[in-house]
């Protein structure tokens, strides 16, 4: 690494990791239902334990091989919920079947309480991710977006935060703050009074609820993370609490 760089070769070198993970599929003859297939049908189906191994003719291919993985997930959950799966794998790739966009957002247009149902979090989290890029509508890009970043570097920040030796539900004392700046001439947040954290949900929770298509599984995420007590925000509002009772206990 750079002395002066976080990514040594800055963001050619960023490029080309990215891409390298973005290799399509190697599908052959092998295609995805079509995109008025009986999804209600799918919905009733389910996935059985066959369908992680190689069956009998079938061709290996990459697809093949991933499709496998992917079903060691979905065995007793439906093929409606293990198609939305191996969508989300396509479309990350460079290039997918044409109708594989308008199927996916067809899914969660059509049963969005079945798949939230049937996905755990992760999955409800790629979900939303694959909006970004494939979303039928600016509203469902731009919030796909946007949960595409929030959940990124909350995932990156509550990592790197467990080895402070902090449980995700700890909120951290007040007397051993570090001196510091923040990095890249950030001001510092206040406690009492800052609305960052209440800036970056609300715009984004009110503008997914305008699409009916993606505004199920967005505000059923937002929601969680309301409930979840080992986040970020969960933490500050504690601090926040602390700090305020503090303040009142003098006055």
């Amino acid at each position: 690494m750079d002395d002066d760089l976080t990514y040594s070769g800055g963001l050619p070198a960023l490029q080309n990791r990215f891409e390298r993970r973005r290799a399509p599929f190697d599908f052959l003859d092998e295609v995805l239902p079509a995109e008025d297939t009986d999804l209600t049908a799918l919905a009733r189906q389910i996935v059985p334990e066959s369908a992680t191994r190689s069956q009998p003719g079938q061709a290996d291919t990459s697809w093949t091989r991933k499709r496998r993985h992917i079903a060691q997930e979905f065995v007793g959950k439906s093929e409606l919920a293990f198609l939305n799966a191996q969508l989300i794998s396509i479309l990350r790739k460079r290039s997918w079947p044409n109708h594989a966009p308008a199927l996916f957002c067809r899914l969660w247009a059509e049963h969005s309480d079945h798949l939230l149902q049937q996905l755990d979090l992760r999955w409800q989290v790629s979900s939303v991710q694959t909006f970004a890029d494939h979303g039928a509508t600016p509203t469902q890009r731009e919030v796909g977006h946007s949960m595409r970043m929030l959940f990124g570097l909350m995932k990156l920040y509550e990592f790197e935060r467990l080895f402070s030796g902090h449980s995700p539900d700890q909120s951290y004392s007040f007397r051993r703050k570090a001196n510091a700046e923040l990095p890249m001439e950030m001001d510092g947040f206040s406690l009492e009074n800052g609305g960052l954290d209440v800036n970056i949900l609300t715009p984004v929770w009110t503008r997914a609820l305008t699409d009916d298509t993606i505004a199920p599984l967005a505000d059923h995420r937002f929601r969680a993370l309301n409930r979840d007590p080992g986040t970020v925000f969960r933490r500050l509002a504690k601090m926040r609490e602390i700090r305020t009772a503090r303040r009142e206990a003098r006055e």
